[in-house]
């Protein structure tokens, strides 16, 4: 059995406050954010994340609680089937709250929910604590603005066995929900850094990173630039593309090198999160190539499908 609290009243004030982290102001003042889904969850705590408090719909643990007050909040123990992801958390000594169905609406999202939501600590993501691999590659995410597509940027990133991701003047937090969401909850386990431009520069030249840029009249096709080691994958956002300081950096000595994606139709962008991909894999796909040459730097594993792809230029 899973030991747990119920609440039953939508205006109960753990509710409201924890409603309340779907805001970045909330998130940025508790330094707590919230995680739907169980996958979402467990990747959590595989990652040793703090997760003080999981809400969970009454029903997945035991008789929906009667009509209570405001305030209502009572001890309660499971009668259903327990749950081995509750059951690890609650020994871990996170707390477990059972809600009735309309204050669990007001804390999960939408239609989406899956009748689990954490509230967890999010992790310091600076560079100063970044740890990754110098023979792979890391995404530098300049500008983005879309949670979904930081998620599936952070997705691609874990797939692709990435060294890491650095998000420089984001306007999306990858505490957000939705990031971690969209991200299958990868966000939890792929080195992850939050920056300034400026900084990331630094960072680039100071750990000997050659700079490779996706733009819309980069110098070369994508696929005939070194993509695979000691690399920084650099994409600026959708709308606005890079910021002219990384062509600054390299008139002060920076390596850098531009790359292009073919636009073959109406559109003239690919989503920043495609485009990513694209990298990603392009650059899998020659660390492969140089084990099988007897070279040093092997992939962490071999891509699942590989062949020509008609892609297109960069999502800017």
């Amino acid at each position: 059995m899973i030991p747990h609290e119920s609440i039953t009243s939508p205006a109960n004030e753990r509710v409201r406050r924890t409603a309340r982290l779907r805001d970045a102001s909330a998130r940025r003042e508790t330094g707590l954010t919230l995680v739907d889904g169980r996958r979402e969850l467990a990747r959590a705590a595989a990652a040793g994340v703090e997760i003080p408090e999981v809400f969970v719909a009454a029903a997945l643990v035991g008789p929906r609680p009667t009509a209570g007050g405001a305030g209502d909040e009572r001890p309660g123990h499971a009668s259903a089937v327990p749950d081995d992801l509750l059951v690890t958390l609650a020994a871990r000594g996170t707390r477990i709250t059972a809600l009735a169905e309309r204050p669990f609406a007001k804390v999960a999202f939408g239609d989406r929910d899956e009748g689990v939501v954490g509230v967890v600590r999010m992790p310091t993501a600076t560079l100063a604590r970044l740890a990754c691999r110098p023979d792979r590659p890391v995404l530098v995410i300049e500008g983005v603005e879309k949670p979904g597509n930081l998620g599936a940027i952070l997705r691609t990133a874990d797939a692709a066995g990435l060294a890491a991701v650095i998000v420089c003047d984001g306007r999306t937090d990858p505490a957000n929900p939705a990031v971690i969401r969209a991200s299958l909850g990868t966000v939890f386990s792929v080195p992850l850094a939050v920056t300034t431009t400026a900084e990331a520069i630094d960072w680039c030249r100071g750990h000997g990173r050659r700079v490779v840029a996706a733009t819309p009249a980069g110098a070369r096709p994508w696929h005939e630039a070194r993509l695979a080691g000691e690399v920084a994958l650099v994409l600026g956002s959708e709308a606005h593309g890079l910021s002219p300081r990384w062509a600054e950096a390299a008139g002060r000595g920076l390596p850098l090198e531009t790359v292009r994606l073919p636009m073959c139709g109406a559109a003239d962008s690919l989503n920043l999160s495609a485009t990513a991909a694209v990298l990603a894999y392009e650059s899998l796909r020659q660390a492969a190539a140089r084990t099988d040459g007897g070279a040093a730097g092997s992939p962490p594993h071999q891509p699942r499908n590989e062949g020509p792809q008609d892609v297109q230029r960069t999502g800017r």
